[in-house]
Formats: C-alpha cells, structure tokens, sequence
C-alpha cells in the first residue's frame, strides 16, 4: 500500500476513534475528564494525520452533496450508474455492428463465394 493510503486509512482509524469517544460521552457512567483528555487527543492526532494527507483529490460534486446534508455514497451511486448506462449504450452498438457484419458476410458470400470461403478459412 502507497503511503498516501496509509495515510488516508490512518485518518479514519482516527476519526473512528473520534466518533468511538463521543458516543461514550452519551453514557451516563463515562468518566469525563479522562473521556475529554482522550477527545483532545485524538483530535489533534487526526489533525496531524490530515496534514500528511495532502495529495487526495475530491471530486467538488462530492463536497457540493456533503454541503447540501446528502450522502456522498450519492456521487458514487451515481458515477456507477451512468458507467452502466455507457456500457449498455456501447454494448447495443457492438452487437448492431456484429448483426452488420453477419450480413455483410451473407451478402458478400452470395456474390463472391471463393473469397468469403478463403477469408473464412484464414480467420481460423
């Protein structure tokens, strides 16, 4: 693994960690001064584990839905989606080009039978 990802996986571990403690906050019997020392913390850890995380590129459609209160998993959704919509689009025209050629073959075998047989027999 690049260090960038190392970098990137440490971050979250982080923020895990993060979001670990605030939940603990919610329980009745947590000792907060020892819950608020390990918050701060691990606050400054993923502070200085973001800084190492320079070099990530995040699409602005990403950050735009994060803005608007919606799942980034949105963006992805999406992406995939149109990626399967292209393959089908492309799909459709790889088959009307086989049906094509199929009748091209058809046509050129009835008016140059010797050829289409001899191209045939190379193809093989």
């Amino acid at each position: 693994m690049d260090a960038s990802k190392q970098n990137l996986n440490q971050v979250i571990n982080s923020v895990d960690k993060t979001l670990e403690i605030l939940h603990q906050f919610s329980s009745s019997d947590v000792d907060v001064a020892s819950h608020l020392n390990n918050f701060v913390f691990e606050l400054d850890n993923m502070a200085k584990l973001g800084e190492k995380c320079h070099n990530i590129n995040v699409p602005m459609e990403v950050l735009n839905l994060i803005d608007d209160g919606k799942n980034p998993d949105e963006f992805t959704r999406n992406v995939l989606n149109n990626c399967i919509a292209k393959n089908q689009i492309t799909k459709g025209k790889i088959d009307i080009f086989k049906g094509l050629r199929g009748h091209l073959l058809e046509d050129l075998e009835q008016a140059f039978p010797e050829e289409v047989e001899d191209y045939m027999q190379r193809r093989s």
